[in-house]
C-alpha cells in the first residue's frame, strides 16, 4: 500500500523537484517506508511505500526495461502471480516479484485495456513515453481513491487531495458540492469539496495527451444481473468456494496481517476463514453502554481462538482524534462511525499491517434494513396510480408522528425519489432553511434526485432491491465506506484489504435473485445460510449495529454546546445560517426532535473548513500522525 502523486504539464518543462517532495512528504502516512521521485520534460512522479509484497525490490516509481513506461502505484493485485506467469509466457522478462511491475508488462501488452484483467483494488498512473500520454485507473469498486486537477497548463494527480493543494493550488469550496453533500454525507464523485479538484470514479480510466487532452473512460459497471434459474443450493454453495478463495487471495503478503472484528456477520465470517488458514491477531472498538460491540467481538474471538485485542473508545478520547481525522479525510465525511475507524486502526497498527475487513457484503448481498422497504411497502404500490396520488395526498395533510403516516407517504412515493442510498441528511425543503445560497444555483444545481436519476435510469429492467443496491454501490459504497476505510487505516499507516469486494465473489453476487437476498423477513438471507456451520450460531443472525456511536446523547450534554461555539468559529457563516444550527441544537436539547446527524453534518463541514480554509493547518498537522 503506497500513496502516489505526480504533475504534468502542457509545455516543454520539467516539474521541480521541491514542488515533488512537498507533494510526497504531506502523505508521507500512506508509506512510511520508502520515497521515489522520478521526472523528465513534462512530467514528474512521486511515491511514498509501505512495504508488503517483495519488501526489497518494491522500489517506485518503476520502469520497464528500456525505460518507456513509468509507474507509480497505490494498491494489491491479488492475480498478479497467475498474469506473471502469462505474461513471462509472452516473452516479457521481469527484474523485480512485485504486483507493480506486473502493471507495466500488462499494460506494454494490452494496452488501455490491461485493467480488465486485474483482481484487485488500485488507483496507478502510467507515463507512455512512445505514445506520449499519461494513463490512469482506478479500481472496479473504488477502494483506493485517485483526485485529480486540470487546467489549460497542467495536470495534477495524488492519492490524497492535500498532495495537490501542496502544488499551490487555490483552496475554495465547491458550493454545488456543499449542497449534495448535506444529503448525502459525502461528495459524490466525481466532484470534491474543493473547486475544480475531482476524484476519478470506480471502475473509469483517465488519459490525458501531451498536449492536453483528456478523456474519461469506464471499463466495469456494478449491474446486478440476478438470474432466477439458479438454486438456492448452488448459490450458497458458490459463495461459500469464492468467498474463502478470495480470503486466500487477500492473504498475500510478506508482512504480519490480522483481521477488524465487530458484532456482525461480515467480518466474523472473514476473520473464521482466515482462523482456518493460521492463527490471527483480530482488533475490536466499541463505546459504553448496551451497545458495546466489543463483549460480543471478544466472545467471537475466544471462539475462533484468535489473539484478541479491544479498546472502549470514551468520549474524550473520540473528540481528541478529530482534528487528525477531519486533516486526513482530505474532505468532510460525515459518518460518526469513521472516528470508531480510526482508532481500531491505531489499535491494529502497534500489531501488523495488513488488516481484512467486512466492508461491502452489505452491498453484494442485501444487508440493510432499508432493502426490506420494497416488500413491506408492495401492498400500496401495487395499487391504480391514481388511488397512490389521492392517498399521498391525504397522508401529507395528517400531523407529523400520526400512526401510519410515514408509511403511506414512502409507499406512495416512486423508488427514485425516496432512496438516495444509506443517508439522507437534509432534504432541498431543509436545506432552503439552512444555507446562505444564491437562490438561483440552489434551484438550478445537479441535486441528488437528478444525481441518483442518472443511475437509476441505467437499472429499469432490475427489481426495486436490485435498483437499491445498484445505488449503494455507486454512490454510498464508494463515498463513505470505502472513502473512510481508506483514510483512516491509511493514516495510521496499514493496509486494509476487503475480500467481499473482489471481481470473482461479485461475479456470483450479481446473479442471486433478490428472493435469496431478502427472504423470512431478514437482510442477506442466503449470505447467513451460506455461513450456517462455518461461523458461531450466536452471530447469525445478530441485527447490524455498524459502529453506534452514542452521538445523540453526547449533544445532549455540554459537548453540544462545545460543537456549537467551534461553528460558529470556523468561519462558514457564508455557507451555512449559524441561527439555524442554534435552533436544532435547542430543539434536540429540548427533546423536540433528534438532530444529532443533521448537527454533526455541518459540524464536520465546519472542522474541515477551519482546517483547510480559514486557518489552513495542513502543514503543521502533516507530521502530528
Amino acid at each position: 500500500m503506497c500513496g502516489i502523486t505526480g504533475v504534468m504539464y502542457f509545455e516543454d518543462r520539467e516539474p521541480s523537484r521541491e514542488m515533488l517532495t512537498g507533494m510526497t512528504d504531506c502523505i508521507v502516512h500512506r508509506g512510511p517506508n520508502d520515497i521515489g521521485f522520478w521526472s523528465d520534460n513534462r512530467i514528474g512522479l512521486g511515491f511514498r511505500r509501505l512495504s508488503i509484497i517483495d519488501i526489497k525490490e518494491g522500489h517506485q516509481p518503476l520502469a520497464n526495461e528500456d525505460d518507456s513506461v513509468w509507474i507509480v502505484f497505490n494498491g494489491e493485485i491479488y492475480n498478479y502471480k497467475y498474469l506473471r506467469d502469462l505474461l513471462q509466457g509472452k516473452g516479457h522478462v521481469f527484474k523485480t516479484h512485485t504486483d507493480t511491475e506486473v502493471i507495466v508488462h500488462l499494460y506494454e501488452e494490452y494496452g488501455e485495456a490491461c485493467v480488465e484483467k486485474l483482481r484487485g483494488m488500485f488507483g496507478f498512473v502510467i507515463w507512455d513515453k512512445r505514445q506520449r500520454k499519461l494513463f490512469g485507473a482506478r479500481d472496479h469498486f473504488g477502494i483506493k481513491p485517485l483526485y485529480y486537477y486540470k487546467d489549460s497548463s497542467t495536470f495534477i494527480f495524488g492519492s490524497e487531495i492535500k498532495s495537490l493543494l501542496a502544488s499551490g493550488l487555490k483552496r475554495s469550496v465547491r458550493r454545488e458540492s456543499l449542497y449534495n453533500y448535506l444529503t448525502f454525507q459525502y461528495v459524490p464523485d466525481p466532484d470534491t469539496m474543493f473547486e475544480d479538484i475531482h476524484k476519478l470514479p470506480p471502475g473509469h480510466t483517465v488519459t490525458v495527451s501531451y498536449d492536453g487532452d483528456m478523456s474519461i473512460k469506464r471499463y466495469w459497471d456494478p449491474m446486478l444481473q440476478p438470474d432466477e434459474s439458479l438454486s438456492f443450493e448452488h448459490c450458497v454453495e458458490q459463495i461459500r468456494s469464492t468467498l474463502r478463495d478470495s480470503v486466500i487471495h487477500h492473504m498475500q503478503s510478506d508482512v504480519e496481517r490480522g483481521c477488524f472484528l465487530s458484532s456482525g456477520i461480515d467480518s466474523t465470517a472473514i476473520a473464521t476463514m482466515m482462523r482456518s488458514i493460521e492463527p490471527i491477531r483480530t482488533f475490536s472498538v466499541g463505546f459504553e453502554g448496551a451497545n458495546n460491540e466489543t463483549l460480543i467481538a471478544r466472545q467471537t474471538a475466544q471462539a475462533l481462538d484468535t489473539e484478541h485485542f479491544e479498546k472502549v473508545i470514551t468520549e474524550q478520547d473520540y473528540f481528541n482524534t478529530l482534528p487528525k481525522a477531519v486533516w486526513h479525510q482530505d474532505e468532510p465525511v460525515a459518518d460518526p462511525s469513521a472516528i470508531a475507524l480510526y482508532h481500531v486502526s491505531q489499535m491494529a497498527s502497534e500489531q501488523v499491517t495488513v488488516v481484512l475487513s467486512g466492508e461491502g457484503a452489505d452491498e453484494l448481498f442485501g444487508g440493510y434494513r432499508i432493502y426490506c422497504e420494497p416488500n413491506s411497502l408492495a401492498p400500496i404500490e401495487r395499487l391504480p396510480h391514481g388511488v397512490k396520488r389521492m392517498m399521498h395526498a391525504l397522508a401529507r395533510m395528517l400531523p407529523s408522528g400520526f400512526k401510519g403516516r410515514n408509511y403511506v407517504l414512502r409507499g406512495t412515493t416512486p423508488l427514485e425519489e425516496r432512496f438516495l442510498g444509506n443517508a439522507k441528511i437534509f432534504t432541498e425543503d431543509m436545506k432552503a432553511d439552512l444555507v446562505n445560497a444564491d437562490r438561483e444555483l440552489l434551484r438550478s444545481y445537479r441535486n441528488p434526485l437528478q444525481i441518483a436519476k442518472t443511475i437509476y435510469d441505467r437499472s429499469r429492467h432490475l427489481d426495486p432491491v436490485s435498483r437499491m443496491q445498484y445505488i449503494d454501490m455507486n454512490l454510498w459504497m464508494p463515498g463513505d465506506i470505502l472513502m473512510k476505510a481508506d483514510k483512516m487505516t491509511m493514516a495510521n499507516s496499514i493496509e486494509l484489504r476487503v475480500p467481499f469486494l473482489d471481481v470473482e465473489l461479485y461475479e456470483v453476487s450479481r446473479r442471486i435473485p433478490a428472493k435469496y437476498r431478502i427472504a423470512e423477513g431478514t437482510t442477506k438471507y442466503v449470505f447467513r445460510k451460506a455461513m450456517e456451520g462455518i461461523i458461531p450460531d450466536f452471530i447469525l443472525n445478530r441485527p447490524k449495529l455498524g459502529f453506534p456511536v452514542p452521538m445523540r446523547d453526547w449533544m445532549r450534554g455540554p459537548r453540544g454546546s462545545e460543537i456549537l461555539e467551534q461553528i460558529e468559529g470556523s468561519g462558514i457563516e457564508e455557507y451555512i445560517r449559524i441561527d439555524t444550527v442554534r435552533s436544532m441544537l435547542d430543539g434536540h436539547r429540548s427533546g423536540k426532535g433528534d438532530y444529532a446527524r443533521r448537527i454533526w453534518t455541518i459540524y464536520m463541514f465546519a472542522l474541515w473548513h477551519s482546517t483547510y480554509l480559514k486557518e489552513e493547518k495542513v502543514p503543521v498537522l502533516a507530521h502530528a500522525l
